[in-house]
C-alpha cells in the first residue's frame, strides 16, 4: 500500500502543468511572466497584471491627464501608505489568499517571521501556491518556526504541483544533492518548460555530465522558449520600448519629489520600468511627476 501510494504521489508530482502558478493576466489574458518584477499587484483588488497592460494604461492616463484608477476594478488608486495598508487588511478579512500571501511577504521583509508564518499558513489553507513556496523557505531557515526538512519538502512539492517553477527548481536541487539524479532531471525539465531560466542553466550542467539525454535537453529548451514567447505580445513590447526614454527621468523625479529636473538619458543603461519598483500607494506620486516632465 505504501509503495502504491508513493507511485500515485509521483504521478501527480511529475505531471507537467499546463501553465505556471501565476496564471493569466486578467486584462489581456496572456500568461503572466514568472518573474515577479514583470508583474504588479494592485492594492485595491489584489489582482496581478502584466507590465504590458500596466504600461498601456499608464500611458493612456498620462496622455489624457485622467485620475489614477486601477486598470482592472477602476477604483481610485491615489491612496496614502496607510490607506493602502487598510485596504490590504480588508482584502485579508475577505479571505483573499493573494492579499494574505502579500502581507506575509511584507512581515517577512520586516523581520516579523511569526506573523509571516501565520499569514502564509492561512493562505495555503485557501490554496495559494506562492504561500506554500514561502513556507518552505521559513522551514528551511527556521524563521518563525523550527527547522523541518520534511515539511520544507512537503510545501515545495505542493507548490510544484501547483505550477511554481522556483519550487520545482529547488526540488531538483534537493534531489541532486541526495544523489537521485533521475528525479532531479525530471523536476528541472518541468521547471524549464515553465520558463525558468536557472533550471535551464542547471540542465546544461546535467547534460554536460551525461545525466540528461540530448532529446530531453532539446525538448526542455524548446519548451522554455515557448513559455517565454507566450508571455509576450506586440503591444507589451511596444509599450516597453516606449517607456525607455523617460523611465530614468521618472525614477529620479519620484525619488527627489521634484519634477523640474533635466536628465540626460542618451547614455543611460537604466532600462527597467520604474512602475515595477514602486508600490501601489507610491505610483500616483510618480505619475504626477511624469506628467509634469512630459509637459516641460
Amino acid at each position: 500500500c505504501k509503495k502504491r501510494a508513493a507511485e500515485l504521489r509521483d504521478e501527480i508530482l511529475f505531471k507537467q502543468p499546463e501553465s505556471s502558478h501565476e496564471g493569466d493576466c486578467p486584462i489581456c489574458l496572456l500568461p503572466l511572466p514568472i518573474d515577479s518584477r514583470k508583474t504588479i499587484l494592485t492594492g485595491c483588488c489584489s489582482k496581478v497584471i502584466c507590465d504590458g497592460c500596466n504600461f498601456a494604461y499608464i500611458m493612456r492616463e498620462c496622455q489624457g491627464s485622467k485620475a489614477p484608477i486601477c486598470p482592472f476594478c477602476r477604483h481610485l488608486t491615489d491612496m496614502s501608505k496607510e490607506e493602502y495598508r487598510r485596504n490590504l487588511m480588508k482584502r485579508i478579512e475577505a479571505n483573499d489568499p493573494e492579499a494574505m500571501s502579500h502581507k506575509g511577504f511584507d512581515c517577512e521583509s520586516e523581520g516579523d517571521y511569526i506573523s509571516a508564518f501565520g499569514y502564509y499558513s492561512k493562505a495555503t489553507e485557501l490554496g495559494d501556491v506562492e504561500a506554500h513556496f514561502s513556507l518552505s523557505g521559513l522551514y528551511r531557515e527556521g524563521q518563525g518556526v523550527e527547522k523541518d526538512e520534511k515539511k520544507e519538502v512537503h510545501h515545495l512539492e505542493e507548490a510544484a504541483i501547483g505550477g511554481h517553477p522556483k519550487a520545482r527548481h529547488n526540488l531538483g536541487f534537493v534531489e541532486l544533492k541526495n544523489g537521485r539524479h533521475a528525479r532531479a532531471v525530471k523536476h528541472l525539465i518541468i521547471a524549464a518548460k515553465l520558463g525558468h531560466d536557472m533550471s535551464v542553466d542547471l540542465l546544461k550542467l546535467c547534460y554536460r555530465d551525461g545525466l540528461v539525454s540530448k532529446e530531453d535537453f532539446a525538448a526542455a529548451l524548446r519548451g522554455h522558449q515557448a513559455a517565454d514567447d507566450a508571455t509576450k505580445s506586440p503591444r507589451g513590447r511596444r509599450q516597453y520600448w516606449n517607456c525607455q526614454n523617460w523611465t530614468l527621468q521618472w525614477v529620479l523625479a519620484f525619488a527627489s519629489r521634484n519634477a523640474n529636473v533635466v536628465i540626460d538619458t542618451q547614455n543611460s543603461d537604466y532600462t527597467y520600468p520604474a512602475v515595477v519598483m514602486c508600490r501601489q500607494y507610491e505610483r500616483s506620486v510618480a505619475r504626477r511627476c511624469l506628467i509634469k516632465i512630459i509637459d516641460l
